[in-house]
């Protein structure tokens, strides 16, 4: 199991870390298995770092092998969506990026991809492009945008991604934060929602 992150896919997000607005090509990184956290376990601040930040995003499951997929079969390759956090050792990141270094150890370390429950397509309102969503934390909402908004749509991740990368069953694809990222502190209570559906739900110890 593969789990494919998109970074710099909101120009809001962009904008907040002075990131260029829009991107010519998705931004790919990547996690390993052992970064999952899911079925709203609670997730443990590590000691490595003393600015530890939320994204909250889609993430879509594929459930079915895929190579060199077209856009316009992308839709075939996935019918399982839910909302994560791709956690961030924010004080990792800047200090790689001023050395000119690879970063992954601030986005990849264990526990470092938070699943919510996946919800089929087929229960949703809207489709995979136009999915509200949110994240709460101690009751108060401070994430909340909509795929509408994304540089890159889902099936254009999947079409870009698998030119290089085959897709497997049980792959996991991040698609990107938008605006209000900040700090997760001890006893925090994190809650997404895609609409009206809770589906994370965990504590930050």
């Amino acid at each position: 199991m593969k789990i494919i992150c998109v970074g710099m896919n909101y120009a809001a997000h962009n904008k907040e870390l002075n990131n260029p607005l829009i991107m010519s090509e998705p931004v790919i990184f990547m996690k390993p298995d052992t970064a999952l956290l899911k079925d709203g376990k609670p997730f443990y601040l590590p000691d490595f770092s003393s600015d530890m930040q939320y994204e909250a995003e889609i993430v879509v499951r594929i459930d079915r092998l895929g190579k060199n997929i077209s856009k316009r079969f992308a839709r075939r390759y996935y019918n399982e969506v839910t909302i994560g956090i791709d956690m961030t050792a924010r004080d990792l990141q800047r200090k790689f990026r001023q050395q000119g270094l690879p970063w992954e150890l601030c986005k990849s370390f264990d526990n470092s991809a938070v699943t919510g429950d996946f919800i089929s397509m087929d229960d949703l309102e809207t489709g995979i492009d136009a999915l509200p969503f949110r994240l709460d934390i101690d009751g108060k909402t401070v994430q909340e945008s909509n795929t509408a908004f994304m540089n890159f749509k889902t099936d254009e991740i999947i079409e870009y991604v698998s030119r290089f990368i085959t897709l497997r069953m049980g792959d996991l694809i991040f698609t990107g934060t938008p605006s209000g990222i900040g700090n997760v502190e001890i006893n925090n209570h994190l809650q997404g929602y895609i609409g009206e559906n809770k589906l994370l739900d965990f504590w930050i110890k």
